[in-house]
């Protein structure tokens, strides 16, 4: 028993050895700080910062806030005094933009720490109003820095910045000071969008996304351009159901909210077209048509889906609201009379003699009368487009003249036919 007791002692008696020696190592941190050996200081104390046996982390933390502050201080007096004509002294920017970053990010961990309740439940803060008054003289130095290092192409160290810049008010260090006494300068807003355009540029699409989204909130002005990094990067996430449902949607909102912008139109046809569901897209085109029914290409992408799902008559009816809107619209005026050429085909083998494969008269001409509807649609498309650059007509004109018995046009239609 007495044993156990003395080795108890002695475990309780490490314990204490080492966290006295993780504070010690703190105070000889201090000691190179007034010192001004800062990289000494950083060094020494590295292990306390960690050290599950350090007493007092919040103390800890605060002396790595001071180095770096010192640090970044020193190279802004230098860089003041070299503007000075003749001066001899410059400044280190690259440390002093990296001093002033590891100050801040030091100050917000000194903060986890400051209010955390001692062993009587207690949260006692004692470093958190200085360095309140001091990390508020960082946010210019970081926009700052973050341009220095966006002029020299380095883009991770750029957003790193900025990125914390944006974000410091978040941080708990600061999330309880109302904005008066920390209002956001004039240019915070152009940062947001730096910070969503980078992120973009970078491929990270998740913090592309919510920085956009942060700047369509805190800027309507700049909507435009923070939604086209929104939308290209929720765009480039898409990997799963739920990621393309959330795209869609979010176009879906802004082609809302903006009826006029074609761009966003423009996308939802891209989307659903590439994402081969002729329910989505016959939906979709639905919901156009209900919005506007003067949108021509909803009523053409309505067309295409009744004439892929051989639906002829409606078909032609979508594309003569399509016609009526624009009468030149080529690829409408095609397919109506490719539409009707397929229905006669259609009628024509529904009809025919089992045996003979032959029509009666008044069958004949059943399917004539749908040729002969057909006929104009591919006679305005061969008068619109007459070198076939953006349709096909030769090959169903062909159809038609040999079926009407119009030898002259369809030897012609056979010659371009053969010639292709």
């Amino acid at each position: 028993m007495y044993m156990k007791k003395l080795m108890i002692m002695a475990l309780m008696a490490g314990a204490a050895t080492t966290a006295f020696a993780q504070d010690a190592v703190v105070k000889q941190a201090k000691k190179l700080v007034s010192a001004g050996d800062f990289e000494a200081a950083t060094q020494m104390l590295a292990p306390a910062l960690t050290s599950s046996e350090t007493l007092d982390k919040a103390a800890a933390w605060n002396l790595q806030t001071d180095i770096y502050y010192q640090q970044y201080s020193q190279q802004a007096d230098a860089a003041i005094k070299s503007m000075v004509p003749g001066a001899k002294e410059k400044a280190d920017s690259a440390l002093m933009y990296r001093s002033a970053i590891k100050a801040l990010e030091a100050a917000v961990e000194t903060d986890k720490y400051d209010q955390m309740p001692d062993e009587k439940g207690k949260v006692k803060v004692k470093y958190q109003k200085a360095n309140q008054d001091r990390m508020k003289m960082l946010s210019v130095p970081l926009v700052q820095g973050g341009q220095y290092y966006y002029n020299k192409q380095n883009n991770d160290e750029a957003i790193h910045l900025w990125k914390a810049y944006v974000n410091m008010r978040e941080t708990s260090l600061f999330k309880n000071l109302p904005e008066t006494e920390f209002p956001k300068e004039p240019f915070y807003n152009d940062i947001l969008y730096y910070c969503a355009f980078l992120s973009y540029q970078m491929k990270n699409y998740e913090d592309a996304v919510v920085y956009a989204k942060k700047l369509i909130e805190a800027d309507p002005s700049k909507a435009g351009d923070a939604n086209d990094i929104l939308l290209f990067s929720k765009k480039d996430l898409m990997k799963t159901a739920e990621d393309s449902l959330d795209y869609v949607n979010t176009v879906k909102e802004m082609h809302k909210a903006n009826p006029e912008e074609e761009r966003y139109f423009n996308l939802l046809m891209e989307f659903y077209t590439r994402s081969n569901n002729q329910k989505a897209l016959a939906e979709w085109a639905d919901e156009e048509i209900a919005l506007n029914a003067q949108n021509k290409m909803a009523w053409a992408l309505k067309g295409e889906v009744q004439m892929n799902n051989r639906e002829w008559d409606a078909a032609v009816e979508s594309y003569k609201k399509a016609i009526e809107l624009d009468d030149e619209f080529i690829q409408c005026i095609f397919n109506a009379g490719v539409c009707l050429n397929s229905k006669a085909i259609e009628l024509k083998d529904k009809l025919a003699d089992k045996n003979t494969g032959g029509l009666t008269k008044v069958n004949a001409d059943k399917v004539k009368e749908i040729l002969n509807q057909a006929l104009p649609f591919l006679e305005r498309a061969k008068e619109l487009d007459p070198d076939r650059e953006k349709v096909k007509w030769a090959y169903p004109l062909y159809q038609i003249y040999y079926s009407l018995g119009d030898k002259a046009k369809s030897d012609e239609m056979e010659a371009l036919v053969n010639a292709q």
